[in-house]
């Protein structure tokens, strides 16, 4: 009987959905993360057992998408007359670590513009307010864990370049990792190209507070 259940990737792209990296007792896995958003004042509400710093990760994450809404595309309206749920499934397990800022910035810009995510690519690294990412731990037991569920494109930070030797080669050989510096890079790697007619027609449907 197995002892625990692997997340696996998504078979196809979903918008405010986004595949991070993690490291815990299991080892390396991916880590998804949920985003909606619904009427209400521009509250933010965090969900999945998350430590004070993921929890920091999601609330830096959630200020430089707003700050930047402009270069984004994203309408600021949004953020002032909706709510927004950041969720990690798996509730029972405690999520912490300062990796998650680019997963947690990149499925907020994909919800905000009504963007689907590649599901073959999964990413780690933290964020700056300005939109830098940086350096974070456990890379090799990261990318081992995202080849296991079926992940062969990974985001890594360029200052993790120099950790991918200590990955063993077979895993290196069924893998591609793209290095970046900034959080623009992350998202013109995952986000689907719209077509020009699906910009003219897409309209996003917002949830309703419940009364």
């Amino acid at each position: 009987v197995k002892k625990y259940r692997h997340e696996e990737r998504e078979s196809e792209s979903q918008v405010g959905v986004c595949a991070g990296l993690a490291y815990n007792q299991r080892g390396g896995e991916i880590l998804m993360v949920e985003t909606s958003l619904m009427s209400g004042s521009g509250q933010v509400v965090i969900t999945g057992q998350l430590g004070d710093v993921m929890k920091e990760s999601a609330l830096a994450a959630f200020s430089l998408v707003k700050g930047k809404s402009g270069e984004l595309g994203i309408d600021p309206v949004l953020f002032t007359n909706h709510d927004f749920h950041i969720h990690v499934p798996d509730g029972a397990t405690p999520k912490d670590g300062p990796s998650a800022g680019v997963t947690l910035t990149t499925a907020l810009v994909s919800l905000l513009t009504n963007t689907p995510v590649r599901p073959d690519i999964a990413m780690t690294g933290e964020i700056t307010l300005r939109g830098k990412v940086t350096a974070i731990g456990g890379v090799k037991e990261k990318t081992i864990g995202a080849m296991r569920s079926g992940i062969r494109n990974i985001i890594l930070p360029l200052d993790n370049k120099k950790d991918v030797d200590d990955i063993p080669e077979e895993v290196r050989e069924k893998v591609t990792f793209h290095f970046v510096s900034t959080v623009r890079e992350v998202l013109d790697l995952v986000l689907e190209k719209k077509t020009a007619s699906a910009r003219k027609t897409g309209k996003r449907t917002v949830k309703k507070k419940a009364q």
